[in-house]
C-alpha cells in the first residue's frame, strides 16, 4: 500500500467517539481517532515496511505514528531517525508508547534513553524514562547497565516529585519496571517506591490513575521474587 492509500484507511476508519475519548487524554491534532483494533487489522497488511513507517511517522498524524510504531522495526533504524521520532511525536500516546518501545529495540536504546531524560522538552524526557522502562522489561538481566539503573532509582528517589506530571508517571512506571523485571534491583525498586510514595499526577478529565509502585510490582511478579522477562514491548 502507498502513504496515500494508507491515509484513506485511517481516514475511513477514524471516529468522533474516539477523537473526543482521546482529547481528554491529551491527543493533539491532526488525527483521525482510529482504534486500536482497527490499527491492528492495517498492521497485518503493513507489515515489515519499514519504509512506509518512516514515511507515516513523518505526516505528524497521531493515528500514522502510533501506526508507524507497530510497522517499524527499531533496530534497522538509526539514531537519528529514533531522535527525530522522540522530537516530533504528536502527544503522550506516540511518546509514552511508540518510540520507547522502538527505541527499545536499539543497540543505542541505552544511550538514547540516556540523552532523553535530560531533555527540557516534557515528552522527549518522558521517552527517555519509558524507553529505560521497556529495556528493563525486555534485556536479560546480564546485558542490563544494573549499577547505572540502580543509580537512576535514586535519582529517581529524589527527583520525582519536582518533574512535571507526564515525567513523574513516567518515572513511576520505570520503578515499576525495575522492580518488576530486573532481579538484582527488585529489593531496591520497592525501597524505592517506599520513597517515593503516592504519585500525583494531573489527568484531566478521564478515570485514569498513576498505579502505586510497590503494590503493581508485587502484583505483576505474581508471588515470584521477579517477573519472565517480556520478548517485546509491543502489544
Amino acid at each position: 500500500m502507498t502513504l496515500d492509500q494508507v491515509m484513506a484507511e485511517l481516514a475511513a476508519k477514524g471516529s468522533e467517539a474516539t477523537k473526543r475519548i482521546f482529547l481528554k487524554h491529551g491527543a493533539k491534532e491532526p488525527f483521525f481517532g482510529v482504534k486500536i483494533a482497527d490499527l491492528k487489522l492495517i498492521h497485518k497488511k503493513l507489515k515489515g515496511d519499514q519504509a512506509l513507517a518512516l514515511k507515516l511517522y513523518a505526516t505528524s498524524n497521531a493515528d500514522a505514528q502510533y501506526l508507524a510504531g507497530m510497522i517499524a522495526d527499531g533496530a534497522k533504524m538509526t539514531p537519528a531517525q529514533l531522535q527525530q521520532w522522540a522530537d516530533t511525536a504528536a502527544w503522550t500516546m506516540i511518546s509514552g508508547t511508540i518510540v520507547p518501545c522502538v527505541a527499545s529495540e536499539h543497540h543505542d536504546g541505552f544511550a538514547l534513553a540516556l540523552k532523553w531524560i535530560e531533555a527540557k522538552n516534557e515528552g522527549v524526557a518522558v521517552t527517555g524514562w519509558r524507553t529505560l522502562g521497556a529495556l528493563a522489561a525486555t534485556v536479560p538481566d546480564d546485558r542490563l547497565p544494573v549499577k547505572q539503573f540502580s543509580a537512576l532509582l535514586d535519582r529517581v528517589a529524589k527527583t520525582l516529585h519536582a518533574a512535571p506530571d507526564d515525567v513523574r508517571s513516567a518515572m513511576n512506571g520505570f520503578i515499576i519496571s525495575a522492580g518488576t523485571y530486573v532481579a538484582p534491583l527488585g529489593v531496591k525498586a520497592i525501597e524505592t517506591a517506599r520513597k517515593v510514595g503516592r504519585v500525583e499526577v494531573d489527568m484531566g478529565d478521564t478515570a485514569c490513575k498513576v498505579p502505586e509502585a510497590e503494590a503493581y510490582i508485587l502484583k505483576s511478579r505474581r508471588g515470584a521474587p521477579v517477573a519472565p522477562k517480556r520478548k517485546t514491548m509491543r502489544c
